[in-house]
């Protein structure tokens, strides 16, 4: 039985610290805190995500390391809860651009449903945000998708479609950039070919080694606009 209230003990505790710090603050505070402000004429860039960027910088660290990239990618997040630290993981570090690519939680309901309309917004307001802080923006499309494994009864085809077409429409309107991740990666079906990804929505090296030149073209683009 003590076993038990301890089990039980230890999952409030765990469930209480999340409900505080939802949007996960706290993941990246420390490397933020000793992060040194850029060097005169450095052109920092950093990378705001979900799992596909977070597991980036694992899957091929040489990348970010020899680009002096800063990753903020964080597992299983949605736009909104990336909205909320994007202050904290973004504008406070005095990047030059942002990478932002997101949106695939939110169509997998990792928060509970959502209107695609919502997750654009979401994602539009940190491009906002960017824009008034004098940081150039890079809008990643969503990567392709036909399945969830750890949500079945999902399919998330049409939704990235529709996503990406709205992201690239902003992007076009508001002189930002899209990095079109979809078109050089989706399979006949629409969906992640398993030569990329183990899983259909993670990429493997392989995919990120396609990603890599598209987002460093995407970036140069992006500080040679006016």
């Amino acid at each position: 039985m003590k076993n038990v209230f301890a089990i039980l003990s230890f999952i409030a505790g765990t469930l209480t610290a999340s409900a505080q710090d939802w949007p996960n603050i706290k993941r990246y505070q420390e490397a933020n805190s000793k992060l040194a402000a850029p060097a005169a004429g450095q052109k920092r860039v950093v990378y705001m995500g979900d799992s596909i960027t977070d597991f980036w910088i694992v899957n091929d660290s040489t990348f970010f390391a020899a680009n002096n990239y800063i990753d903020r990618g964080i597992s299983g997040q949605t736009t909104g809860q990336m909205l909320l630290r994007f202050r904290q993981d973004v504008i406070n570090l005095k990047p030059a651009v942002v990478v932002i690519l997101a949106g695939i939680n939110d169509i997998a309901e990792n928060n509970g449903p959502s209107k695609i309309e919502d997750v654009a917004g979401n994602i539009f307001s940190m491009a906002e945000l960017a824009r008034v802080h004098h940081i150039k923006v890079v809008l990643s499309s969503v990567l392709p998708a036909n399945k969830f494994p750890w949500r079945p009864s999902i399919i998330p085809t049409e939704k990235v479609t529709i996503l990406n077409n709205m992201l690239k429409d902003y992007a076009a309107k508001n002189n930002m950039v899209y990095l079109d991740y979809f078109t050089a990666m989706a399979d006949d079906k629409r969906g992640l070919p398993a030569n990329l990804s183990k899983d259909g929505v993670h990429p493997n090296l392989e995919g990120y080694k396609i990603m890599a030149p598209l987002a460093k073209a995407a970036i140069a683009k992006a500080l040679a606009k006016k």
